[in-house]
């Protein structure tokens, strides 16, 4: 029976953090003390929970974001693991935009890393409320105090401890807890650290605890004007007045909580708990959901109460081998009941809810209904895609959908056999269903199948669960760098389009200008016509023209970004005028102005960091430099040197080979996309014609 809990108690939370910070081995502790669990997994032995996958277990990382549920102090805790591989960013992606809260984890060694600065602004563009954990206290050169004004100083946030370690290193005992004026040690059995005992605090600490105090309720006090004029009058305020203040601060995003611990020795994990149902909002405690009504646009809110019309958000699509498709959902208002019939709003169809889940990693456990900020599965929601809205045919609704990054690499695929070909393109298709940066394209005339993602990892993975998950023999190529391309500078440009051949001709015409845009900005389509030169209709299918020229653009055939078309003129015939003729006109007229504009080839840029010991510093500064890297600045962090950088794409791959051969093992980086930049002209003839080449051969 599954256990109810008013919605007040609910915390909808995930785990975040750069890669390795600790993310899983957090949660499976948080599954332990919480009795959802008996007995402690390990990433290392691949015995986690939350890493169900085979990949995941023999890699020891978190590939796809993992959902379970449990209780603590009366709460019902749903908390979704998220990777920290920027190559699986979407899994990250698509968990914030559903959850009221998160838990921001950092290294006590490493601070903030770059993918820790990735999931964090994040965070910030869904406005998601979070608190710090300062993991692995026990590790040589971790640094509570660094890490915290790192938080400040390259994250901008307001970040104040609410509680501090006792000792550091091997000599990490506890934690002071300065909300409740006191010292939590932790057994230091082997294994240890499930055992606690609370004592006052330490007598040649009592300065330190009570400086840290003081700033805390100080910060806080800035956030509150009651507990403003008690600072002001030196009156000390009451354990339930600053739990209520940090918690309001928190919720506005004015307030960032640290905590500190090391979970892999089981220490400072359940205050983290006791923080989560502090200071996280339950889905009452943040604003209503904002939606646009199907038929007449306007500004729709759903608050999260059962009585309210349904509305939940499809925001993960997973294949189950014995389910079939389970689609992971956020219902944010109203009941999601099973064998109901629900209406798609994305899609304009309604579908049938099947069966109900609450998920436990893979593991499922069924239910009757999903209530107003419950996370669960679905079974029967065929045609629903990440990203759709889940509603009634009755109070129609669209929520805002997920943004997910453009694929910036890409491998060919082929069947090893007759035989694998019909296995691998339903395989593909899956896979497509699961992940919105996963695309796979295929060649008409040739039969070469292209599939794309965020890096070579991601692509590694995909290809190995083709193998493994869904028996199919295939045979991949090496990875392709995702190219682009685009316009030079400004052009305005004429163009008609006349063809006479008996009977009804095609006639379209029309003067425009082209321009670039700011990298990123992607395509944007305006007219200035006016008097009715050309009909709506007819300037739909000159942009639907351009959208087809610049699939494949004139320079290297590859697709077109960052371009802005505005239609200024232009003129139709009352017969030999039609959609096509517009169509024919809008891609052939813009392709003479790209090239009367100029075109170059752009290529993905990468942000890339390098740890290594200090001795190796010049080797691998010279092996950056190399790949046409730029250093943008050298930092040293426990003694080994970091090196910050930009290089292409095209430049780093098998470069963790590399990396391990200059030195001696001893070495690591982390890399994500930052924009797409141009292509020295040199090297861009030469890409484009190795490109051209490969059309011509397949």
């Amino acid at each position: 029976m599954t256990k109810i809990t008013p919605i007040e108690n609910i915390r909808n939370v995930g785990v975040m953090a750069h890669i390795d910070a600790g993310k899983t081995t957090v949660t499976e502790r948080i599954l332990f003390f919480t009795g959802k669990r008996h007995k402690l997994g390990e990433v290392h032995d691949g015995e986690a929970a939350m890493d169900w996958m085979i990949q995941e277990q023999e890699r020891g990382i978190t590939i796809t974001s993992a959902a379970t549920t449990t209780f603590w102090r009366d709460h019902r805790i749903n908390i979704i693991d998220t990777p920290g591989h920027v190559d699986f960013t979407a899994e990250v992606e698509r968990s914030l935009r559903v959850l009221d809260g998160t838990i921001a984890l950092f290294c006590a060694v490493g601070g903030v890393q770059p993918q820790a600065e990735t999931v964090w602004r994040q965070a910030e563009k869904y406005r998601v409320p979070r608190i710090a954990f300062v993991n692995k206290m026990d590790r040589t050169g971790a640094d509570f105090e660094r890490v915290v004004e790192e938080i400040r100083a390259e994250l901008g946030a307001n970040a104040v401890p609410v509680v501090i370690p006792i000792g550091a290193e091997s000599n990490f005992q506890g934690v002071i807890d300065l909300v409740d004026h006191k010292a939590i040690y932790y057994d230091d059995e082997p294994g240890g650290g499930a055992s606690i005992r609370e004592e006052d605090v330490p007598e040649e600490m009592k300065d330190v605890v009570r400086d840290a105090e003081e700033r805390m309720i100080e910060m806080i006090s800035e956030q509150d004007d009651k507990l403003m004029e008690k600072f002001i009058e030196g009156v000390m305020p009451t354990r339930a007045e600053l739990v209520r203040a940090i918690r309001k601060a928190t919720i506005a995003g004015r307030f960032i909580p640290v905590l500190c611990g090391s979970a892999f020795k089981n220490k400072g994990v359940r205050r983290l708990l006791d923080a989560v149902v502090d200071y996280l909002p339950s889905p009452t405690d943040l604003p209503p959901v904002i939606g646009t009504c199907t038929e007449t646009d306007l500004e729709l809110l759903r608050r999260p109460q059962d009585a309210a019309p349904l509305a939940a958000l499809a925001f993960k699509v997973q294949s189950d081998k014995h389910m079939g498709k389970l689609t992971y959902v956020r219902v944010y208002s109203g009941v999601l009941e099973a064998g109901a019939h629900v209406y798609n709003s994305t899609r304009d169809k309604m579908q049938r809810v099947g069966r109900l889940f609450e998920m436990h990693a893979n593991d499922r456990e069924a239910v009757d209904a999903l209530k107003a900020g419950h996370v669960g599965a679905v079974v029967g929601l065929a045609d629903t895609r990440t990203g759709d809205t889940i509603c009634t045919h009755e109070h129609p609704i669209i929520l805002e959908s997920i943004e997910f990054p453009a694929p910036v690499i890409g491998v060919s695929v082929a069947p090893a056999s007759r035989d694998d070909r019909d296995k691998l393109a339903k395989a593909l298709h899956r896979l497509a269903e699961e992940d919105p940066t996963f695309i796979v394209k295929s060649d008409a005339e040739t039969g070469e199948v292209v599939i794309s993602g965020m890096g070579e990892l991601h692509l590694e993975i995909i290809v190995d669960r083709l193998r493994r998950e869904f028996g199919v023999g295939v045979i991949s190529d090496r990875p392709q760098v995702a190219y682009r391309e685009t316009i030079l500078g400004s052009v305005d440009h004429e163009y008609r389009h006349v063809k006479q051949t008996g009977g009804r001709g095609q006639y379209a015409h029309m003067k425009f200008r082209i321009e670039p845009t700011e990298p990123g900005a992607g395509f944007t389509f305006e007219d200035t016509i006016t008097g009715g030169k050309i009909t709506r209709e007819y300037l739909n299918a000159i942009e639907r023209g351009i959208i087809d020229e610049m699939a494949e653009g004139p320079y290297a055939g590859v697709p077109m970004v960052d371009i802005k078309v505005t239609i200024v003129d232009g003129s139709m015939h009352e017969v030999d005028s039609s959609e096509q003729a517009f169509r024919a006109c809008g891609k052939l007229g813009f392709r003479e102005a790209c090239r009367k504009a100029g075109l170059e080839l752009l290529e993905p840029l990468m942000s890339v960091e390098v740890t290594a010991p200090e001795s190796y510093t010049g080797a691998v500064t010279g092996s950056l430099c190399s790949k046409r890297g730029r250093i943008q600045g050298m930092d040293t962090k426990a003694g080994a040197s970091v090196l910050q950088g930009f290089v292409p794409l095209a430049e780093m791959f098998g470069y963790a080979s590399e990396l391990r051969n200059i030195t001696s093992g001893r070495g690591n980086f982390t890399m994500h996309f930052e924009h797409y930049q141009a292509v020295p002209f040199s090297i861009a003839e030469d890409i484009v014609v190795k490109l051209r080449e490969d059309r011509k051969n397949k």
